[in-house]
């Protein structure tokens, strides 16, 4: 069990550090490619290269279970506010300041966990609590751009709104987790990407040159599409709340990626945010590990039928996931192995 807890482990970090090419790649193609018909391409690429990609590996799908019509409701949410959160944050930014919205951002770790805790019922642990507030921490100090920052207007509501609908836009992605996971990355890049186009075709913005929607779309397959098959594959182990917080180091990478790439300065703030993060992201590691573990158990029972008399004992082994409230001790079952000794006595 914890093999696989690792293996999401490393899959929600490899998922943050494909996302984080997108910040320095898609600097440089907009300086050609407006940013809305940025986004769209970049949904369509993760859609159309995933999709593709599936191609290549249905042999290695035959044991998924295909999105159902129970699904929709989740599917249909996953689609809408990953459209409209966006929208949102760009009201934000016009009504505000960039900065701004830079550090309002930093709520959507924190919305995704309350909606996971709150409307999805995922166990959260006070460890886990206080790593999501080093890792926010960590983004406030890393995106804090001075006292001009700190500014409250209208703008920040809709700002505080995109990253809330985010944060359900992370929970019904997580409820489709274990389904098959091209299809879920296709349906998300295809129809957000096409409603994106819609509408910057709306507001006036241009498609660009054909060599540039071919580099914006193989950037949005590597940063969004493989991005995102990879955190959707972390979320079937670790849940919403977890991978949300391991996905954070993004704007790390994405910063060191820029001072390599583009050779951007790194302050010292950098090094500050970067320590309160590794503090944060390892509490998360901590308790991932730690809350995960085998248990075997053994239950007698007796009954009786046939006017004889019989005592059973049962052995079996499984992983619990265990959680802590101030009124309960309770834990779930993930059957991982089930052995039974049935000893009879008369």
């Amino acid at each position: 069990m914890k093999n696989s807890k690792g293996i999401a482990i490393v899959l929600a970090l490899l998922a943050a550090v494909l996302y984080a090419l997108n910040a320095p790649a898609s600097k440089v193609l907009l300086a050609t490619v407006e940013p809305m018909c940025m986004a769209a391409l970049l949904y369509l690429g993760a859609g159309v290269g995933v999709g593709i990609l599936s191609l290549f590996n249905w042999g290695a799908r035959q044991d998924a279970e295909p999105l159902s019509k129970q699904d929709v409701p989740y599917v249909l949410g996953m689609i809408v506010l990953d459209i409209v959160a966006p929208i949102l944050l760009m009201v934000g930014i016009n009504l505000g300041t960039a900065s701004n919205a830079s550090l309002l951002g930093n709520f959507e770790i924190v919305a995704t966990t309350v909606v996971a805790l709150a409307v999805f019922k995922e166990a959260v642990s006070r460890k886990l609590w206080f790593a999501i507030g080093l890792i926010t921490l960590a983004s406030i100090i890393l995106s804090f751009g001075g006292t001009e920052s700190l500014s409250f207007s209208y703008g920040s509501l809709f700002v505080l709104a995109a990253t809330v609908c985010w944060g359900f836009e992370n929970n019904c992605t997580r409820m489709l987790s274990s389904k098959d996971t091209y299809q879920i990355v296709v349906l998300k890049g295809i129809f957000s990407g096409l409603c994106a186009l819609g509408i910057a075709l709306v507001m006036g913005e241009h498609l660009p040159a054909m060599r540039y929607i071919a580099l914006a779309m193989l950037l949005g397959f590597v940063a969004y599409g493989l991005s995102i098959f990879f955190y959707v594959r972390a979320q079937r182990e670790l849940g919403a709340a977890k991978t949300s917080a391991y996905y954070a180091v993004a704007p790390f990478v994405g910063a060191f990626l820029s001072f390599v790439l583009l050779q951007e300065s790194l302050t010292p703030t950098y090094a500050a945010a970067l320590l309160v993060m590794v503090a944060g992201t390892a509490l998360v590691v901590v308790d991932t590990l730690q809350r995960n573990h085998a248990h075997a158990h053994r239950h007698s029972f007796v009954h009786t039928h046939d006017g004889t008399t019989h005592e059973h004992t049962i052995e079996h082994s499984h992983d619990h996931t265990h959680y802590v409230t101030n009124s309960k001790h309770a834990h779930t079952h993930t059957l991982s192995e089930l052995e039974h000794e049935i000893n009879h006595a008369s």
